[in-house]
């Protein structure tokens, strides 16, 4: 898939989850996410802010794959209100550290409201690109993302951040949207498309494909089931990664 006009798909993202975070929680006109609401276990998820989950868009629950360990660093790639670094902060207790990147303000704003919240001092959120963060070279153990690297218009670009972010046995969970069969020409064009997760899709082999060329072994599909609600072929897929040595 050629790379579509990055700005024109960026303000079109950022607008649709600016209004599913301000719409959380409120009387607003809410929009409506890209995939079903993870799923995550009532242990999981009855402590955390109902806006927290009221703006959750994912497909996974890749906190749940990750067996992340005490004393982790986390990022979390498009964190959106927050749920998957609040969920992580509690596996990597008061020694680790969470990170949630997002580029749409209204997000990083709620997010910093439910971290308030909970009173989180593990966790934090900073307004930015997936494929720019301000983050230092081999600093992070763990990378998590939930339903947005298929809303970025540059792939490539988002997992060779990932990989240079990690460190060496740095491992990376994805949860994602991904085809099993090439979509008809008018919705690959379709951009009304993109924020449903549907245009901007990679097939399979070419999602394994741009993560092993990110430099990344040990890619492997650890799921893929059918998205409710969305043809056959657009799949709900959960990937590891793993940064060499």
């Amino acid at each position: 898939m050629a790379i579509p006009d990055e700005t024109k798909v960026k303000e079109i993202v950022k607008e649709h989850y600016g209004s599913l975070a301000r719409g959380a929680n409120s009387e607003l006109p809410q929009a409506t996410a890209c995939c079903e609401t993870a799923l995550y276990s009532a242990d999981e998820v009855n402590t955390l802010p109902t806006e927290a989950l009221q703006a959750s868009a994912g497909c996974g629950n890749p906190t749940a794959l990750a067996s992340l360990n005490e004393g982790e660093i986390v990022v979390d790639f498009g964190s959106g209100g927050g749920i998957d670094c609040f969920l992580a902060a509690q596996q990597v207790g008061s020694d680790g550290r969470v990170i949630g990147i997002d580029m749409t303000p209204d997000m990083i704003a709620l997010a910093n409201k439910n971290r308030d919240k909970l009173g989180l001092s593990n966790v934090e959120f900073h307004l930015a690109d997936m494929e720019n963060t301000p983050l230092e070279d081999e600093t992070t153990d763990v990378i998590i993302s939930n339903c947005v690297i298929t809303l970025a218009p540059d792939k490539d670009a988002v997992f060779r951040e990932a990989y240079r972010i990690l460190k060496p046995g740095g491992r990376m969970y994805i949860s994602d949207m991904v085809l099993s069969e090439a979509l008809p020409p008018e919705i690959q064009s379709d951009m009304s498309q993109w924020v449903a997760c549907v245009s901007g899709a990679d097939l399979k082999d070419q999602y394994l494909a741009r993560l092993t060329s990110a430099g990344f072994a040990e890619v492997r599909v650890m799921k893929d089931t059918q998205s409710a609600g969305y043809p056959p072929s657009v799949r709900d897929m959960d990937f590891i990664a793993v940064k060499p040595q």
